[in-house]
């Protein structure tokens, strides 16, 4: 039984079953993490409001990233169909309603939301999710770059300091891990393939002032990021003393992790095998 990777240049790859294992596998073991530094399990609806987003300046920061959720007009739709030759290619915006939801491009968006107008009860609070995400690119490349993936985040909200540590643990905890599976990873201080760098908009610098990536073979399969507290002053997230809450978050691209585990060794079934030995 091989794998079955198809290789597209529309960001619409296929995992077969020995990759599927392997990202299952990679995604327990940061799991397990998660669990040892009692970070609450959570899933979030896969949509988002774009209200929300708009709150936090993202149509205002990435409006080449954005992607949206939008339902079709029937009546609109069956005239279209009518005269159109078949199959459609595309649906113009034409027979589309407006866009109520939008696609989530980073898994740690809705944990803010959902904190949202509240006060913690506590300066350290860790949460892990994951997320279907999307990124409306330039170009996709096979696992390395898709229109759609994976993303697995321990997002901690709390405490500057809290914040910083959880960083600081998260950093080792990866660097060790890949030095345990032999891969050659180097951390960079990010140049986000998504920020305006023509820009000079302040709100960016709130956003990611401090952002690593850990990269292999020229791929970010993962970041850690902090944003002190501007999700806290957005979205009104308080800490028990009254003042905005600061966040940090550990990131993971599955699927790049899966493509990076697989040229290490071979082949994703030699890979989930050490990946599971590394737990």
């Amino acid at each position: 039984m091989g794998t079955a990777t198809g290789t597209t240049d529309n960001g619409l790859g296929v995992l077969g079953p020995d990759e599927l294992r392997l990202l299952r596998a990679f995604d327990s073991l940061v799991l397990s993490w998660a669990h040892q530094w009692e970070a609450e399990e959570r899933r979030y609806p896969f949509l988002l409001r774009p209200a929300d987003l708009e709150s936090i300046d993202y149509y205002e920061n990435f409006p080449h990233l954005g992607l949206a959720a939008v339902a079709a007009d029937p009546a609109r739709l069956a005239e279209l169909r009518a005269g159109a030759g078949s199959p459609l290619e595309e649906l113009p915006a034409a027979v589309l309603n407006d866009a109520a939801l939008a696609l989530p491009s980073a898994a740690c968006y809705s944990v803010y939301f959902d904190l949202g107008k509240r006060t913690l009860p506590a300066t350290e609070n860790r949460f892990t999710t994951v997320a279907t995400c999307f990124r409306n690119e330039t170009r996709y490349e096979g696992l390395r770059r898709l229109l759609g993936f994976s993303m697995r985040e321990i997002v901690f909200v709390g405490s500057p300091e809290g914040a910083t540590e959880h960083l600081k643990r998260a950093k080792e905890q990866v660097l060790g891990l890949a030095d345990r599976l032999g891969l050659a990873m180097r951390t960079e201080v990010a140049t986000d393939p998504f920020f305006d760098r023509t820009g000079s908009r302040a709100t960016m610098q709130r956003l990611f002032p401090v952002k690593e990536e850990f990269v292999v073979d020229g791929l970010a399969i993962g970041s850690v990021n902090y944003h002190r507290n501007f999700f806290g002053e957005r979205c009104a997230i308080s800490l028990p003393d009254g003042s905005p809450a600061s966040t940090s978050c550990l990131a993971f691209g599955l699927e790049r992790w899966v493509h990076a585990l697989t040229a290490r060794f071979g082949d994703a079934r030699s890979a989930a095998e050490a990946v599971l030995e590394a737990v």
